[in-house]
């Protein structure tokens, strides 16, 4: 997410804060928009965030089966008790990030299983 020119790079609404219960937002098409701190309790099935700023912004008790997430920015985001199925998380920075109590079953990291790797894991800790 670069600000090559020095414009704000979120050209599209400015949602910074708004909260979202109960919504079916399926299909939706955040683009250019700043979400900071936004808070979904939502169905966000194939919903699309690109060039989004989603800082701070939480997720919790959401569906997000099939969601495409391009260029956005998720740091310090919450996600709890979310359908992340069929999710694709490529070239991104997961630094300081913790998952837990997560159902990684089919997950792969690189084309390796998961599950895979924490066998392996567990037999090198001996």
């Amino acid at each position: 997410m670069d600000d090559q020119q020095g414009n704000d790079p979120f050209d599209g609404p400015q949602m910074q804060g708004t909260r979202y219960d109960r919504a079916d937002m399926s299909g939706a098409d955040f683009n250019g928009v700043n979400l900071a701190n936004a808070r979904f309790y939502a169905v966000l099935t194939n919903a699309k965030f690109i060039d989004s700023n989603l800082g701070e912004a939480g997720f919790d008790d959401v569906n997000l089966a099939g969601a495409r997430f391009d260029n956005v920015n998720l740091s310090g985001a919450a996600v709890t008790n979310a359908n992340l199925s069929r999710l694709t998380i490529s070239g991104v920075t997961l630094a300081d990030s913790d998952i837990k109590d997560a159902d990684l079953t089919g997950m792969r990291i690189n084309g390796v299983l998961v599950t895979d790797l924490f066998e392996a894991y567990e037999q090198a800790k001996g």
